[in-house]
């Protein structure tokens, strides 16, 4: 029989009266996992993998990437403090002066050069990030150097850090400003989003980078498990298996997955979306949903989804109306999962598990049924969602699956309450697109996880 969770005072630091049950668990919990992470290994997430990874990026997919936006050349400014989201994937994230690094595609292929202050270029060209590092004397403006790459290389279409999507948008309107004042029309006209770009570039990872998202998908899911266990009807709360999970991330020294005020997302009452676990003390009958990611490498991140039910005292197993409902949210999230194929749009996805969701009874819910996940929680790609019933699919370009794609996705059911509220079942599984298909991350959820109550 799991015991309580015992609260303590300091969030991530805290001590558990239930540690042997975890530790028996622990090679159970890791032997299932295919990932070779397991209890034996203390630092599965050592090292710094990002570097290697990042040139490899840049010399293989940026180009395809490239082509398939019809950009031939990229520029990204970079900047001290609030930089460009881009600034890490390219490898200007330590700035100080503004810097500019462009990115020429031409028939010899790819050649990138660094435009950056005296003192940081030094420090570029040692690394040997860039094919070129221009340095200029601190004071000067960026742009007559900038200007003479271009004229240089002289791209047809210029891509710049502007568009919709936070991710894309990272020119501020000063340098934005400061840009069309420097150069020369014959430049700025040639200029458009590279939204695009980004998106493609961002939405497709290496195998390396989907081995360590395998990996920590497998942690994941293997705590949330975890916090389950420990876990009492009518004695623990939200928050103490939200507690729980943060001791665990101390202790593996991993990163939240999003903002850690709604992570990790512990829920057992009425649907409250993205928001912070509360007090509020787990009931029988309740259906508790964990939403949880870690980031690892200060990197890449999960985002998974487990479901409990709190049975009644002397209750060996959960009342038929339960199991109806949970049966029908893992019949839409296979649905979804049988829809995800290279050359699948996300709408096509969605409407997929919305077909079943209506089939099992459930009202239809806001949130499309998947999005990216990788380098962060809602990733740059297509999105799984639009596929409405009664309205019309538009399939566009930017919505088409590819293989490498990583994904984290729902299987939804909800059902109104008596209070006009909702209560909705979302169990969420980390899949990649491969040449066949889609592939679980890690085994996904098949059976509630059962909660007994004193």
């Amino acid at each position: 029989m799991p015991v309580p969770i015992n609260r303590t005072t300091t969030l991530r630091a805290k001590s558990y009266p239930f540690i042997p049950l975890v530790v028996v668990l622990l090679p159970i919990l890791w032997t299932g996992c295919s990932s070779g992470v397991g209890s034996s290994d203390p630092a599965p997430f050592s090292g710094d993998p990002w570097p290697d990874i990042r040139a490899e990026r840049i010399a293989t997919l940026l180009p395809s990437a490239m082509r398939e936006n019809d950009i031939d050349a990229w520029m990204i400014i970079c900047r001290e403090n609030n930089n460009d989201p881009m600034a890490a994937h390219v490898g200007c994230e330590n700035a100080g002066g503004s810097a500019a690094f462009l990115f020429f595609l031409g028939e010899n292929g790819l050649h990138s050069i660094a435009i950056s202050p005296a003192g940081e270029a030094t420090a570029l060209a040692e690394k040997k990030i860039m094919d070129e590092v221009v340095r200029i004397e601190r004071g000067v403006g960026l742009w007559g150097t900038v200007q003479e790459q271009f004229e240089r290389f002289s791209p047809g279409s210029i891509g710049i850090n502007t568009g919709r999507s936070p991710i894309s948008d990272g020119l501020s309107h000063t340098q934005y400003d400061s840009m069309l004042n420097g150069l020369d029309v014959t430049w700025t006209a040639r200029m458009k989003s590279g939204e695009t770009l980004i998106r493609s570039w961002l939405s497709v990872k290496l195998p390396a980078e989907i081995e360590i998202m395998r990996r920590a998908a497998a942690v994941t899911a293997a705590w949330e498990i975890e916090a389950y266990e420990a876990a009492i009807g009518g004695v623990t709360t939200d928050r103490d298996i939200a507690d729980f999970l943060e001791s665990k991330m101390a202790e593996l020294g991993v990163g939240d997955g999003w903002a850690p005020e709604q992570n990790p997302a512990v829920n057992s009452g009425k649907d409250r979306g993205h928001s912070h676990p509360t007090n509020r003390v787990i009931q029988p009958g309740d259906f508790i949903q964990i939403d949880f990611g870690i980031r690892v490498y200060d990197r890449w991140v999960t985002d998974i989804q487990r479901f409990a039910y709190v049975l009644a005292p002397g209750e060996s197993e959960p009342p038929q109306d339960a199991i109806t409902k949970w049966e029908a949210a893992r019949a839409g999230s296979r649905a979804a999962f049988g829809a995800m194929k290279p050359g699948a749009t996300g709408n096509e996805v969605d409407r997929a598990q919305r077909v079943v969701m209506e089939e099992n009874g459930s009202i239809s819910v806001m949130w499309g049924t998947g999005h990216p996940v990788g380098y962060w929680a809602h990733d740059s790609g297509p999105g799984l969602s639009g596929g409405r019933l009664g309205r019309e699919l538009r399939a566009g370009p930017t919505q088409v699956l590819k293989v490498g794609m990583t994904f984290a996705f729902d299987g939804f059911h909800s059902w109104p309450l008596s209070d006009s509220t909702t209560k909705t079942i979302s169990v969420e599984e980390m899949a990649v697109i491969t040449d066949e298909g889609a592939e679980w991350l890690t085994p996904p959820q098949e059976d509630l996880i059962l909660i007994h109550s004193n």
